[in-house]
């Protein structure tokens, strides 16, 4: 019997959207759902979700074995956080050394983490909901790397810290870069290209092996 062919997808995730293809909620219903950016595979499953509120890069796969993987300690992920308020030194040394994010029984310590403030600021698209402007504060960026995945976790962690975030983007999963893929846009990458860049620490991003375009306007 012929061993199982695997598909892989990475995916600019825009803001608004479920980091699934469907959902049987009532309360969903009216949600944006990743089937409507392009006429996937069946059997595909995001690895890593992003909240509704945050963007960026997305891996999918139908390989569960590969999920598994990558949603590992041994493969890094990094964030771009557009902060409310000038983020300090000390807040970025309290997220790089870990910080209590919760309450009660389920309280938890964050992994030391990489942190670092972003100067110039990124030149991320607009997104489809504006984030509020100036005259109500100024705001600062920062990258944030972590070898793990809590729920809300970075948005957790500088709110701890006194700086709640404001807008959220995925840049690096492992050496694959977000880098210049449009929103809403889905690259195809065979598995070689997968296993040989799932190794930890920074990168050039990879050239896509083939490019799909959404189906669809990413949603409003």
């Amino acid at each position: 019997m012929a061993p199982e062919t695997h598909r892989h997808f990475l995916l600019h995730k825009p803001y608004g959207c479920l980091s699934q293809f469907r959902s049987e909620a009532k309360k969903e219903q009216k949600k944006h759902f990743l089937g409507e950016l392009h006429d996937f595979p069946p059997g595909l499953m995001a690895i890593g979700r992003l909240d509704e509120d945050s963007e960026g890069l997305l891996l999918l796969t139908t390989d569960g074995r590969l999920s598994e993987t990558i949603r590992s300690r041994h493969v890094e992920k990094e964030y771009h956080a557009q902060l409310d308020g000038l983020v300090t030194d000390a807040a970025l040394a309290q997220l790089a050394a870990g910080v209590r994010i919760g309450t009660g029984p389920n309280a938890y310590c964050t992994a030391p983490a990489r942190a670092a403030r972003l100067l110039p600021a990124p030149d991320f698209a607009p997104r489809s909901r504006r984030v509020r402007d100036d005259r109500h504060g100024p705001t600062s960026w920062v990258s944030l790397v972590l070898t793990e995945g809590k729920f809300r976790q970075v948005r957790r962690m500088t709110a701890a810290v006194g700086f709640p975030t404001l807008r959220l983007v995925r840049v690096r999963v492992g050496r694959f870069w977000l880098g210049t893929l449009p929103v809403g846009t889905a690259v195809e990458v065979d598995l070689a290209t997968v296993e040989a860049d799932l190794a930890t620490g920074p990168a050039d991003a990879p050239a896509p092996a083939k490019k799909t375009p959404p189906t669809s306007p990413p949603p409003p």
